[in-house]
């Protein structure tokens, strides 16, 4: 049974200190396939999703925005263009091979003019308060040590009226799709992952670190516990996925 000094590493329990350093090993270890991944576990779906995200951002020319757990940059790529020259956008991750990817592939792309990279723990962002109109964390906070902290830390840095939105992996709300779902997870994604990287164990715990995450309303309580009004979530893919959405009052 888990204790106040040990959290979930999947379905594993280890002690809260080495969390973050078992998180970081499986990103160094797919980093450079996780696009590629991304497009094969979600057949292309993930940009829908991501899309999704971008609309309900409402992001627009000028303004600060903040990607945490940013990894390849998706979500910067479109933040960069809707901000503008007068804009800035922060494409913040704790894993340094997961920045590194996305700042060479932004790079790639011709996009540097109004975009920072910054390594940092969702838990303790280095930014002042209320810095940021629009903070976005994309398939990250499942893997977060301790989430009321990073959600906390989250709303501190966001602008009064700003929009927090935390896209992430949730519970299916349909029985028998959720059963097709757990096969999936666990019997076809590892070996999709240990084909295309070599990798079947980081591929078979983020199956799990999906099952370990907060439902729905789960998670749109602890944003309201963090400090957010207005919090609600939209499913995607029958549940799959949801976006949850918070104002800074």
């Amino acid at each position: 049974m888990a204790n106040k000094n040990t959290t979930h590493f999947g379905y594993q329990q280890v002690p809260v200190e080495e969390k973050a350093k078992k998180v970081a090993e499986v990103f160094h270890s797919v980093a450079n396939k996780y696009d590629v991944m991304n497009d094969l576990m979600s057949l292309g779906i993930h940009r829908i999703w991501k899309r999704f995200t971008i609309e309900l951002s409402g992001v627009r020319a000028g303004q600060q925005v903040l990607d945490v757990a940013g990894g390849t940059g998706d979500l910067s790529r479109s933040f960069s263009r809707l901000v503008g020259d007068k804009g800035r956008v922060i494409l913040s991750d704790i894993n340094s091979s997961m920045l590194e990817v996305g700042r060479d592939r932004l790079l790639d792309q011709g996009i540097s003019d109004n975009i920072d990279y910054v390594q940092a723990n969702a838990e303790c962002l280095p930014f002042a308060d209320n810095s940021f109109d629009c903070i976005t964390i994309a398939f990250g906070l499942r893997n977060v040590t301790d989430k009321d902290a990073a959600l906390r830390s989250l709303t501190r840095v966001l602008k009064p009226g700003g929009r927090l939105l935390v896209l992430e992996f949730s519970k299916p709300n349909n029985p028998i799709f959720s059963k097709i779902y757990d096969t999936y997870s666990f019997s076809l994604l590892p070996a999709i992952g240990k084909l295309v990287t070599g990798d079947a164990d980081s591929y078979r715990y983020l199956a799990e670190s999906i099952r370990m995450h907060p439902d729905q309303e789960t998670l749109r309580k602890m944003m309201e516990d963090a400090g957010l009004t207005r919090c609600e979530y939209h499913n995607m893919t029958g549940g799959v996925v949801a976006i949850h959405m918070g104002i800074k009052p």
